[in-house]
């Protein structure tokens, strides 16, 4: 048993550097001359195709008043075209045996289809269609604003953890777009017109600033022509404005409390942390994995077995993001436990971590869960597709292919060091959720 052990031991890590080194190299760039990034992978694992367009637009291209304009705009992309109907993208995806959706967040936007080989050519007509013929129809807007807005109530003002996010979001970043929710503030989305939805469409769904990632059982040969016949006739937009917008550094903790209908309190810790355009994003993310990945790691081993309470606790680093964002460490409390006991017994782990070196064991299994995550991705071809989009849009997609190196570099005094530099309390916004018994007016 041993034995096989090892052997299981050593084909892991040989799978983990062939996937280090090769992976950028399997996909193929392409450019078309209106603009548009075409990235394609192989893949003929399963006879299947995922099929992405990403446009380089979301909730960070807003202004303020018009926040939740990308993801109301998403929503009527399916409102149809001259040629095709409202609603009718999704039933003719699933009419052929596909699968489609669609995401807003903070740095993009995301239309996505799965269908097989023979099929996809009917997904690559439909967004080029939509990308240049979007109606955004008159009659569906009202309607849509109904749904978008019940849509914030369920999936923010009625989920506690979702609320505590949102507002110490806001007081993390004082000049930020990301101090904004994506799926915007309620008024702000009464507010939004029609106009504004065709203004903000005209200006960012243009082939230049747009990425098509394909990943799957398909031929480059076949597949390169059938992108280029559906799109490359759609004419070249003006440039999106830049948002060169830098956050000021924060000089002092920030808290806030949110009273609100919970069964649990919660406390959310989030500091200012820089993204994958820093070497220390390596470290960072493996001190997540150190204080909160799994039931053995520290914060989850010391307050949910040893001491009992919370419910559970996490921790989250964004590395993979167009600005700077943050490292946060979430949890949610047990029945009759205080906040402040909480945050002291968070506090007194983060003193350890910046005071002693973690063990080699700890480091090495944080490597191991990081490096076994990201090989095993590629057993999806959404997945791989995912991690090429969101790596393209935050900085480069060829970036990946430094990942698991610069992983495997990094020592248990790089995780000392980034927590001391970054998980102070001078620049942590610290945010308590309340539990009220009644809805608040």
């Amino acid at each position: 048993m041993l034995r096989a052990r090892h052997c299981l031991a050593i084909l892991l890590v040989l799978a983990l550097l062939a996937f280090g080194s090769a992976y950028a190299a399997s996909v193929q760039e392409f450019v078309l001359d209106n603009g548009l990034k075409i990235l394609l992978a192989e893949d003929h694992k399963s006879p299947s195709v995922t099929f992405q367009i990403w446009y380089r637009v979301g909730g960070r291209n807003e202004k303020d008043g018009k926040s939740g304009l990308a993801h109301f705009l998403e929503h009527m992309m399916f409102k149809g075209t001259p040629t095709t109907g409202p609603e009718e993208y999704s039933r003719i995806i699933a009419k052929n045996g596909g699968r489609s959706n669609a995401f807003t967040s903070n740095d993009m936007t995301v239309y996505f289809a799965t269908m097989s080989r023979e099929k996809i050519g009917i997904e690559i007509d439909l967004e080029a269609d939509r990308m240049a013929n979007a109606l955004l129809g008159e009659t569906y807007f009202e309607p849509e604003k109904k749904v978008i807005q019940e849509e914030r109530r369920l999936r923010t003002e009625d989920n506690p953890a979702a609320a505590l996010s949102e507002v110490a979001s806001a007081v993390a970043f004082v000049i930020h777009p990301y101090r904004r929710p994506v799926v915007g503030w309620m008024e702000d989305i009464q507010n939004l017109t029609r106009q504004d939805l065709a203004d903000f469409y005209k200006l960012y769904y243009a082939p230049n600033n747009a990425v098509i990632v394909i990943v799957g059982d398909f031929s480059t040969a076949e597949i390169l022509p059938k992108v280029k016949a559906g799109f490359e006739k759609i004419p070249r937009g003006a440039p999106s404005p830049v948002v060169d917008v830098v956050e000021l550094e924060q000089r002092g903790e920030r808290r806030v409390t949110l009273k609100k209908e919970a069964e649990l309190a919660s406390l959310l810790m989030f500091y200012h942390a820089p993204n994958l355009k820093s070497t220390d994003n390596f470290a960072l993310d493996l001190l997540a994995v150190v204080l909160a990945g799994g039931r053995s790691s520290r914060l989850h081993h010391e307050l949910v077995y040893q001491k009992r309470l919370v419910r559970g606790v996490d921790a989250d680093y964004i590395s993979v993001s167009v600005d700077p964002m943050g490292f946060s460490i979430s949890a949610q409390l047990l029945p009759g436990v205080q906040p402040a006991m909480v945050e002291s017994e968070i506090d007194g782990m983060l003193v350890k971590v910046k005071a002693e070196l973690i063990s080699e064991r700890e480091l090495q299994k944080a490597k191991n869960q990081i490096e076994a995550a990201f090989v095993f991705a590629q057993d999806s071809i959404f997945g791989q597709a995912m991690k090429i989009g969101y790596y393209e849009i935050a900085g480069g997609w060829r970036q990946m292919d430094g990942y698991l190196d610069g992983i495997r570099k990094v020592t248990r005094e790089d995780i000392r060091r980034v927590a001391r530099q970054y998980l102070n309390a001078d620049r942590r916004t610290l945010g308590t959720l309340i539990p009220t018994k009644e809805k608040a007016q």
